[in-house]
């Protein structure tokens, strides 16, 4: 059995140790052939360490880091003054071939400028971008690419996204050409900015991509496509009012159902529907952005992240791991850019 290798970040995030560690105990208890490498500061791992039985302590490593970079900090001070942070050290085990993958909650900005600077970009690559995974109305996801990463970029930058989030959706969900998309102020080929039109006619004129043309916002989620590209100021947006809005559903329900006794009876009468759908949309499976277009695997978690969230984000570096990632997506880009 091969051994998989996953540094990771402990001290990132709004929680630190007590999610991070816990979340690392919970992925080598399922995955034998996976060894993690925690960085942090060693007596906080050791004390959460402590709190569990765990008998396979041969998968994990303490790696002992004296910095931490807080949720705060200025991401290009964090180059000079945090080179001994458990986010830097976690980054530098990857460029060293000591770790397949690097997973973090930590500062976002942080974590893509000390990213950008370790690991460097894939040839062909001008910038990584963040991805994630969203779910359809049907049992498909579908990748949004960039998540603010980039909040301004030209239509080369687009047209790489989209040839790395085709690589994602064929290789980690298995898809075959998956379907890729502009994402537009409308479908019609009159809408849109230079910009987008620019990378539209690279996309069409590109081998091996599947380019479906314009998508709205309101589409993100009918699985028209497979893949949805945009920059980084729109995308991260997106993201975000797509979680408020989640977050807006859910709890309607809770005190709709809550109101009074024939509410809470009629609630428990649907409480197995109620739960197939929560568990389409649990924000804790969705976890884990994976900053590609750089020569190793970074996912990014939730700062705010649960241990079962954190554990998704794990389980998303150990099947870019697999996948070998990376390497499709340098591959790809050779025969896009020809």
């Amino acid at each position: 059995m091969t051994t998989l290798t996953i540094a990771l970040d402990v001290m990132g995030g709004d929680f630190g140790p007590p999610v991070t560690v816990h979340a690392a105990v919970r992925a080598v208890t399922q995955y034998p052939e996976l060894h993690i490498i925690l960085c942090g500061i060693q007596s906080q791992i050791e004390h959460e360490l402590n709190k569990v039985s765990l008998p396979l302590e041969s998968q994990l490593t303490i790696l002992h880091c004296s910095q931490v970079v807080e949720m705060d900090e200025r991401p290009t001070a964090t180059l000079r003054s945090k080179t001994d942070s458990s986010m830097r050290r976690a980054l530098e085990l990857v460029e060293q071939g000591k770790a397949d993958a690097c997973v973090s909650a930590g500062n976002t900005g942080a974590l893509m400028t000390n990213a950008y600077y370790v690991l460097k970009t894939l040839p062909g690559i001008e910038r990584p971008a963040l991805v994630t995974s969203l779910p359809t109305q049907t049992d498909k996801k579908v990748y949004l690419l960039d998540l603010g990463a980039n909040v301004e970029c030209n239509s080369e930058v687009l047209f790489h996204y989209a040839v790395m989030g085709s690589v994602m959706a064929e290789q980690v969900e298995g898809i075959e050409k998956p379907r890729v998309a502009l994402l537009n102020v409308g479908e019609e080929q009159i809408k849109g900015n230079d910009r987008v039109k620019h990378a539209a006619q690279l996309l069409k004129d590109a081998p091996g991509i599947n380019f479906i043309g314009y998508l709205e916002g309101n589409d993100i989620f009918s699985n028209r496509a497979d893949v949805v590209v945009t920059d980084g100021f729109v995308g991260n947006i997106a993201l975000k009012a797509c979680e408020g809005l989640g977050k807006l559903v859910i709890s309607e329900v809770k005190r709709i159902t809550g109101r009074n006794l024939l509410t809470k009876a009629m609630a428990l009468l649907a409480l197995p529907f109620l739960k197939k759908i929560y568990s389409r949309v649990n924000p804790d499976q969705y976890n884990g952005a994976s900053l590609i277009g750089l020569r190793g695997i970074v996912v990014k978690s939730h700062g705010n992240a649960s241990v079962d969230a954190f554990l998704y984000a794990i389980k998303e570096a150990k099947q870019e791991i697999s996948r070998q990632v990376p390497t499709k997506i340098k591959d790809k880009i050779e025969i896009a850019l020809g």
